[in-house]
């Protein structure tokens, strides 16, 4: 495994195990406890040398070499499951996702997840990252998130593709249906911390985001903790009269756990069937009409589908770029929601 070169970023965490845990990139897979583990091997090396000591004080802009070494085999075993593919070359794979998969083995799942489908399908060829032969994923979505994602075979391939992802040059733009409408006009949006409008009526929301001080399941909206986060959304459709719920595009210019679930709620737009950050919010029937209100209390998950997804070829450097239509059951609901809305 290649090294892993990281610079501590403005206003880091004092400690050396929590600054490179925020500075190091999702598809890195470094946890604390595996930079802990790492530090006290002597693997991370900074502007004085060896450091093992996680509590060690750190600075803006210093530069950390950290030494992962060869991937090592692991548990999760590769099972047949049956995937929609995309795209598949010899340095990597597109999958269009359906609702309801995990992405990585946790407990609760150890099986029938992505990454059990990857070590089937790929048969060996998969590259290893943080400190596993396990599929070279570079970016998540959560379970209940349809749509596309890249996996990498080859450990170049990771590279690359790590490298896009967290300069945010990778092109995600999602589809979602919310609660509410996007209404530059709206004093109360105007008025929230880290939301401004752009040109186009566009939605921006720039916060931080970190685990939720009691629920270590969720994420929150924070000020002066956690990694910074941006999302941008574009209302597409709305519905009802007057329009209570919307089809909104987001764009990701990072990609932070649950990142447009959390600023849509943020912004009092959550996700219809967002079971976490949706809320209890019941849609008006006076507005949308009696079978789109049950269309939506009925729908069983976050109404979010990942739609598009470009890179550049981390190998031949060809863009590539691939679209997904809604599955069935946002299809479905998009439907009801148009049959009940007024034209005009």
């Amino acid at each position: 495994m290649p090294d892993l070169f990281l610079t501590i970023p403005d206003d880091p965490p004092t400690r050396l195990d929590k600054a490179l845990a925020v500075a190091a990139p999702d598809a890195a897979a470094l946890s604390r406890s595996r930079l802990a583990r790492l530090i006290s091997a002597g693997a991370v090396h900074g502007p004085a040398g060896v450091v093992q000591d996680g509590k060690a004080r750190v600075a803006a802009g210093e530069c950390y070499r950290i030494r992962i070494g060869d991937p090592e085999p692991v548990e999760t075993r590769p099972e047949a499951i049956a995937l929609d593919v995309v795209h598949e070359d010899a340095d990597l794979i597109v999958i269009d996702k359906p609702a309801g998969m995990v992405v990585h083995p946790a407990p609760g799942s150890a099986s029938g997840t992505l990454v059990n489908a990857l070590l089937a399908h790929c048969a060996g060829s998969l590259s290893g990252i943080g400190g596993a032969a396990r599929p070279g994923i570079v970016h998540r979505i959560d379970k209940d998130t349809s749509g596309l994602l890249v996996a990498a075979k080859t450990d170049r391939a990771h590279q690359g593709l790590a490298r896009q992802f967290a300069d945010h040059s990778a092109d995600r733009a999602y589809l979602a249906l919310a609660h509410g409408i996007i209404d530059p006009a709206d004093a109360r949006l105007r008025g929230l911390p880290g939301v401004a409008f752009e040109p186009g009526g566009v939605l921006r929301v720039t916060t931080r985001l970190a685990r939720h001080p009691t629920d270590r399941q969720r994420q929150a909206v924070t000020r002066d903790r956690g990694r910074h986060a941006v999302t941008r959304a574009r209302m597409l459709e709305r519905f009802g009269s007057p329009p209570a719920a919307m089809l909104v595009e987001c764009r990701l210019e990072t990609g932070r756990t649950h990142q447009i679930r959390v600023h849509m709620a943020h912004c009092g737009l959550g996700l219809i069937g967002d079971p976490v950050y949706g809320g209890s919010r019941k849609p008006s029937v006076k507005a949308l009409g009696i079978d789109a209100a049950v269309a939506i209390t009925a729908f069983p998950r976050q109404a979010l589908h990942a739609a598009r997804l470009g890179f550049a070829h981390p190998v031949t450097g060809t863009w590539l770029a691939f679209e997904s239509p809604l599955p069935p059951d946002m299809a479905g609901l998009l439907t009801v929601l148009r049959a009940g809305t007024i034209p005009g």
